[in-house]
């Protein structure tokens, strides 16, 4: 596979798999841990959806197009939660990961190249994509932390269960080897 489709493959996953962080941390709390703030300065997870959602509309919409930071969004809003439900918290994430995976999933390698411009500062596709892989994981982990924060219950790990190291890579070892993205077996586990 060439290298650009491999790359574009590669963040999909990765993307996908974040996503699907978000979703089994908010899955494991009460609807009404969404909207806890710790104090003044810290934001709620629906706070922190809002602006994902708000992050990703401006950025994905028209991506090739035209600026990234694009007239209608209010940023400083998304910081203030006017959510009120679990299913609007929701319906607020799937709107920006739908329009953003619908703009990555038109990608085709030979426009990683390609300019877009953020706040009128020129970035390759790449740099853009990068950029937002590096900015969603970053939120996406601050829902999780806060989310074991929350829970009352005992937490269902998202990734390899304390003290299961040992067996978790036993498992890996004692498979032949492969070329895959570690997505591929992390998907699937925690479906």
């Amino acid at each position: 596979m060439e290298t650009t489709a491999a790359y574009l493959e590669s963040v999909k996953k990765q993307f996908r798999y974040y996503k699907m962080l978000g979703e089994k941390a908010m899955t494991q709390l009460e609807p009404e841990q969404l909207f806890v703030m710790t104090n003044e300065d810290t934001n709620s997870i629906a706070t922190i959806v809002k602006h994902l959602s708000g992050n990703m509309l401006s950025r994905w919409t028209d991506f090739l197009n035209t600026d990234g930071e694009k007239e209608w969004r209010h940023r400083d809003g998304e910081f203030e939660n006017d959510l009120q439900t679990k299913e609007q918290v929701i319906e607020c994430w799937e709107k920006g990961w739908t329009c953003f995976l619908a703009a990555l999933d038109s990608l085709q390698p030979e426009q990683l190249s390609q300019i877009i411009y953020i706040r009128n500062e020129g970035h390759t596709v790449i740099e853009a994509i990068n950029r937002q892989l590096a900015h969603y994981p970053y939120h996406i982990g601050q829902m999780v932390f806060y989310a074991k924060q929350l829970k009352a219950e005992p937490w269902n790990s998202l990734s390899i269960p304390r003290n299961a190291s040992n067996s978790y890579n036993a498992d890996k070892f004692a498979k032949d080897k492969s070329i895959k993205n570690f997505t591929d077996d992390e998907l699937n586990r925690l479906k």
